[in-house]
């Protein structure tokens, strides 16, 4: 299916997109698969192997559970954090899976084969599912890349994928490939990057349903910023990162009880870092478009809706309005990354994360303040401009440092691209498809080191405890 919104915002847990809810997505479609193939009831055990970066960094991400969970059938959309806890406990206590919710197996974390020297050809982030009967002869086995944001491709469907892909776009109404598509659509039809985006989702459901689901994905961004406000202590993972989110949110009521504009920096950070605490604490966030980025929209959504002229003071019902038109512009952006590079910190290192999530935010804000086409463009490129090179270095393997800090500076980042372009009359030197180019190429000359391995920067400069 061509990539459409509700793709690059999708709900799930903690805390990476790419090593949790990937591997649960796989994990799950497994279980349905030996369902279908009616082999389920046969099963006597089963082997899950993790190749590279799955397995180097699998602990951390949480992927061995969050496979355990998708094994017994939880999708990561719809599992919520009391489930996890309430099975991961039974697991522990047990020593036994329920495969598909049917199948009891004695199988646990340590069971999980991890190879993080051995990188399948199609992507890094490789996973292989396979299940014996009793005489040990092969019931069912499948090979899964999670391939960034919760994507999954199976092994031997990329082709069949692409070629879906190529025929879906054909049947939106104004389809685009390009930032230069995307541009000569505004001008043709006289839309904006929002109505482009919403003009193809409406062809796979009502309008009514596009705006009730953004405003949805709003309001799971919000619950994470107010779960994560009521947790205290330290951070899960062995690092004993102090939570901050607690301690912020009450010293911004104290001094800013009126949210007065010029906190609107401090606001920002409090919701980017609350956000990033919640994914890093496993709890419900929005993939957007990473689980790694996951901070970055929400923080300057609330931006938008709150510091912006054309939202201050305004009724709710146009502030969700606003909300609608960020999210679809920011989309629209989403899509480009997807399409022509990537958003796999595993593949690209964190400037398709952080990066990514940076330029759709400007975006976002460009088209609710009011940019034109050219202006939103410009602020999109802006923000990636200033995010190549980015590395994902995370220290042991956690989603934690320097995470949770990168998405409240690049967030920062995106509205400062959006002021910046909305001073200028959208005329610029680099365009935003060759700024997204030029993050693809990056991203495969670094160095493995640098993308989700945890064996180089930070991962390996800072003592772990």
């Amino acid at each position: 299916m061509a990539v459409g919104v509700f793709d690059l915002f999708s709900i799930g847990i903690g805390p990476s997109s790419s090593h949790t809810v990937g591997p649960m997505r796989a994990a799950a479609q497994f279980a349905q698969e030996i369902v279908k193939a009616q082999v389920v009831d046969d099963v006597a055990s089963i082997r899950v192997d993790l190749f590279g970066s799955l397995a180097a960094t699998g602990h951390g991400h949480g992927t061995l559970t969050a496979t355990l969970l998708g094994l017994e059938g939880f999708e990561p959309e719809l599992i919520l954090p009391e489930q996890v806890e309430e099975r991961l406990a039974a697991m522990a206590e047990t020593g036994k899976i329920s495969l598909a919710g049917r199948t009891e197996l004695e199988y646990g974390l340590d069971d999980i084969v991890l190879r993080p020297l051995t990188i399948l050809p199609y992507h890094t982030n490789g996973m292989k599912i396979a299940v014996f009967d009793a005489e040990g002869e092969t019931l069912h086995e499948s090979t899964y890349f999670s391939v960034g944001g919760g994507f999954i491709v199976k092994e031997g469907e990329a082709d069949a994928e692409q070629e879906e892909l190529k025929e879906t776009k054909q049947e939106q109404p104004l389809p685009f490939h390009t930032a230069a598509q995307l541009l000569e659509i505004c001008h043709r039809e006289d839309k904006s990057f929002a109505d482009v985006m919403i003009a193809n989702e409406v062809i796979v459901r009502p309008e009514e349903q596009v705006r009730a689901g953004l405003l949805k994905i709003r309001d799971v961004m919000n619950d994470a910023v107010e779960m994560s406000a009521q947790r205290t202590g330290v951070l899960p993972g062995g690092l004993k990162v102090r939570r901050r989110a607690p301690g912020w949110r009450q010293r911004l009521e104290q001094e800013d009880p009126d949210r007065s504009p010029e906190f609107w920096q401090e606001w920002v950070n409090f919701v980017a870092l609350a956000v990033n605490e919640e994914n890093a604490s496993g709890g419900r966030i929005v993939t957007a478009p990473t689980n790694g980025a996951a901070g970055i929209i929400p923080a300057v959504l609330h931006y938008a809706v709150n510091y912006t002229k054309a939202c201050r003071g305004k009724s709710q019902e146009e502030k969700d309005e606003a909300t609608v038109r960020f999210l679809l512009a920011a989309g629209a952006v989403g899509v480009l990354y997807k399409e022509q590079a990537s958003i796999s910190g595993a593949e690209v290192g964190c400037q398709g994360e952080v990066g990514s999530a940076s330029s759709m935010a400007a975006a976002g804000l460009a088209e609710v303040m009011g940019g034109t086409p050219e202006q939103i463009e410009n602020a999109a490129e802006i923000a990636m401009e200033h995010n190549l090179g980015l590395t994902c270095d995370p220290i042991g393997g956690l989603v934690q440092v320097p995470c949770i800090e990168r998405n409240a500076i690049a967030a920062a980042k995106a509205i400062n691209a959006a002021k910046m372009a909305l001073w200028g009359d959208g005329e610029h030197r680099v365009s935003l498809d060759e700024v997204i180019v030029t993050m693809r190429d990056t991203g495969r000359d670094m160095s493995d080191k640098y993308k989700e391995t945890a064996m180089g920067g930070l991962a390996v400069n800072v003592v772990e405890c």
